[in-house]
């Protein structure tokens, strides 16, 4: 009590008094705590009940008014008297003692203010970066201590102004052979028996050295001390204790922990890139919590609602337990590990380009392929289908390049060079994925072809090349002989259209009238128009297009008795969908023409990869499977078919390309399933009106009633005339595109 009545007394004087110069004023301040060590006898009493929080209060206003009369980087006499008289070390020497009580967290919000509030660059000076590097050591050293909210405020602002001059996070990698501090207990005594001198922790040949290297301006980043090191024995205790507050209890900690290692992982400095990713714990903080998280969810999820989940951003993580578990069991785990995950995927694309890299690999190895690959491999469908569904929800959430790329690698190899049906299980992993698109459950297979519609969306060349292009690089699905010694054309028609004759599916049990004749349609190629070379592979539009709409039957139409599902909603998606897909794939050259052939090596056999392997197999029993199962097979070819490769573009949505013997394309599977349609409508009586108000129940526009026969069948045929119109929508805006852009 006596202790405030003298600090208001005095406060009164000093206002009463006339103003003494700024340093005087400031030395008097320093004097002052000073004098309270040197004439004290109780170090048990708070700091609080002190004068020292006021005074330096006042020193710091000083400061700040000192630096706003003078001209911009001009040091006053007070920041000299700071510097010279080595005031922070001192301070931090009375904060790591403690002493008294609470004088931790009075020196560390003198630094944080000091820091923030003065504007001229203070951490290349010795005498602030060295006392500075030493009292970020003290910092989350104990869990859930009374002072972690000052340490983190001060890790903070320390982080910020390397993030103004990255340069300067040379000074805080520090050598590990140098002499360890000694630690002491003591308090009041160990500071009076030092005389107040500052605590430095090396020599005073060190000190000259390093202060004429302060003085001299900042040196080359391979000259300086940091990185003339071997940056395999160099400490980061700035992020060591970042690393540590993230232990903490309390999540905003956390939180400002998490902001000031983005900071940090974001420096260009090589040697800092270095030492992050080998001498701290910054990659195993990352993977555990990650397994760690994962790990806490349940067995078996509903993949609806890890589906549909709302979006989550790291930092920003309000929840409510009772009405979490109230939506569904593990809701709270799972926006948990969402929220890491989007952590991570940040760290990583704000990182340093070499240390996002091994991040990402750690993430991989320690993550990916410890705990995600044991779950995907599983033979429990419950488990494949919620493993398979969190991994969906993953890839849509990275947006990091470093982490996408491993993620990529990790689900379908680095392999490169061209598929070959013998080898398509040397990665079992992307072996048993590709499969489980034609899975014995029908949940299982919708949601892995979700996940492969959800990764050929994503902005990485590698995942198309491995799944699609590497089979199509040398064009081998065309017809190899040139055309004097192909099969001679028979009644005018290619050869192709004499082999479907003579499949079964297009045999003489067809009436005339209902019968899909392959020379109506097949013969019809049209003749190249000059201006587009036969090496550039491309027909007429209107031809494709057409191709395309007359595919399906009339009497196995039923789109046109309804409004609004003409084939011109499926040209707007399809514009905008392409220009999107354009905006992605601009980056990585692919030619607007194919390979010339005579560049290609055609004698290689064929082999249309697993992957369209079993995209071409499912689309082959569209009559047959469950209406959903459609909608994702034809969602994924029709994405795939968007892509603005000439090799995929020319396989997938030319009908009129010359295929060589024993190859399919997408229009020549579709073929067959359009002559298995046409057998089977005989047998169905009153097919075309069920097949109408099949169409009407999907759309809504009839109420249920009663089961109507061969439904899989009519479902199938709707799925597979939309899918025919959306092609023909694609293949024209495609091609306009092509035209538009051609000079």
């Amino acid at each position: 009590m006596f202790s405030k009545f003298t600090s208001i007394l005095q406060h009164a004087v000093e206002a009463l008094a006339p103003s003494l110069p700024l340093q005087e004023d400031f030395v008097y301040h320093w004097k002052a705590i000073t004098h309270y060590y040197i004439e004290t006898s109780d170090d048990k009493a708070p700091v609080t009940d002190t004068n020292i929080p006021s005074h330096l209060e006042q020193m710091l206003d000083i400061l700040t008014q000192e630096e706003g009369e003078r001209e911009s980087g001009e040091t006053g006499p007070c920041m000299e008297y700071l510097l010279h008289h080595k005031i922070l070390e001192t301070l931090y020497t009375l904060g790591k003692a403690d002493c008294p009580p609470g004088m931790k967290q009075q020196v560390l919000t003198f630094y944080t203010k000091l820091l923030a509030h003065i504007r001229q660059p203070l951490l290349p000076h010795i005498n602030v970066h060295r006392p500075v590097q030493k009292l970020i050591r003290l910092c989350g050293e104990v869990l859930a201590a009374p002072t972690e909210n000052e340490e983190i405020q001060f890790l903070c602002i320390v982080c910020a102004k390397l993030k103004q001059d990255p340069y300067l996070v040379n000074f805080f990698l520090e050598n590990k052979l140098k002499r360890p501090e000694t630690r002491s207990p003591g308090g009041a005594q160990e500071v009076k028996d030092n005389g107040l001198a500052p605590d430095t922790g090396q020599s005073h040949d060190q000190d000259q050295d390093e202060a004429q290297a302060a003085a001299s301006g900042p040196a080359p980043a391979s000259s300086s001390p940091a990185s003339s090191n071997n940056n395999n024995s160099d400490n980061y205790n700035l992020v060591t204790s970042l690393l540590n507050l993230t232990k903490s209890p309390d999540g905003r900690i956390v939180v400002k922990a998490c902001e000031g290692l983005m900071l940090l992982v974001s420096l260009p400095e090589p040697a800092a890139a270095k030492c992050l990713t080998e001498n701290t714990e910054l990659c195993e903080l990352l993977t555990h919590r990650l397994v760690s998280f994962y790990k806490a969810l349940p067995q078996s999820m509903d993949p609806l609602d890890i589906e549909t989940v709302e979006s989550v951003n790291w930092g920003l993580d309000v929840y409510n337990l009772k009405e979490d578990a109230a939506v569904f069991t593990g809701k709270r785990a799972l926006i948990s590990f969402l929220s890491w995950l989007d952590y991570c995927d940040q760290l990583i694309k704000e990182a340093q380009k070499s240390a996002a890299a091994v991040m990402a690999r750690a993430v991989r190895e320690h993550f990916f392929m410890l705990v995600m690959e044991p779950q995907l491999m599983q033979t429990s469908e419950v488990g494949i289908l919620t493993s398979t569904a969190l991994l969906n929800r993953i890839i849509r959430q990275v947006t990091s390049d470093a982490l996408l790329q491993e993620m990529v690698y990790f689900l379908l190899g680095e392999e490169k060079e061209a598929e070959s049906a013998a080898a398509v299980s040397q990665n079992p992993l992307r072996h048993r994925l590709i499969e489980h698109c034609d899975h014995l459950s029908d949940e299982i297979s919708i949601m892995t072809l979700r996940l492969f519609e959800q990764l050929i969306q994503k902005p990485n060349q590698h995942i198309l090349h491995s799944l699609v292009l590497r089979s199509l690089e040398e064009r081998n699905y065309l017809e190899n002989k040139p055309q004097e010694e192909r099969e001679p054309m028979e009644n005018g028609q290619p050869h192709d259209a004499v082999d479907l004759e003579e499949d079964p599916l297009f045999g003489d049990d067809l009436s005339p009238d209902g019968r899909l004749s392959g020379s109506d349609w097949l013969s019809s190629s049209p003749p190249l128009s000059p201006d587009h070379s036969k090496s550039e592979g491309k027909t007429e539009v209107h031809k494709i297009v057409n191709s395309f709409l007359c595919l399906v039957p009339d009497e196995a139409k039923s789109s046109y008795h309804v409004e609004g599902t003409g084939y011109d909603t499926y040209l707007r998606d399809a514009h905008r969908q392409f220009k999107d897909y354009c905006g992605v794939c601009q980056q990585w050259d692919w030619r607007g023409h194919p390979k010339p052939l005579e560049k290609c090596n055609l004698d290689i056999p064929f082999f249309e990869g697993h992957f369209l392997k079993v995209l071409f197999d499912r689309m082959g029993r569209i009559l047959d499977q469950p209406y959903d199962v459609n909608l994702q097979v034809t969602a994924v070819l029709s994405k795939l078919s968007l892509l603005p490769h000439p090799h995929l573009h020319e396989y997938l949505l030319d009908p009129y390309v010359n295929l060589a013997p024993g190859c399919r394309s997408l229009f020549s599977v579709i073929v067959r399933v359009v002559g298995d349609l046409m057998l089977r409508i005989q047998r169905i009586p009153d097919f075309t009106p069920k097949l109408l108000l099949v169409r009407k129940r999907l759309l809504g526009l009839e109420p249920e009633g009663i089961n109507v026969d061969h439904m899989t069948l009519l479902e199938g045929v709707i799925v597979l005339e939309e899918f025919c119109k959306e092609l023909a929508a694609i293949a024209f805006v495609k091609y306009h595109a092509a035209a538009s852009s051609s000079p």
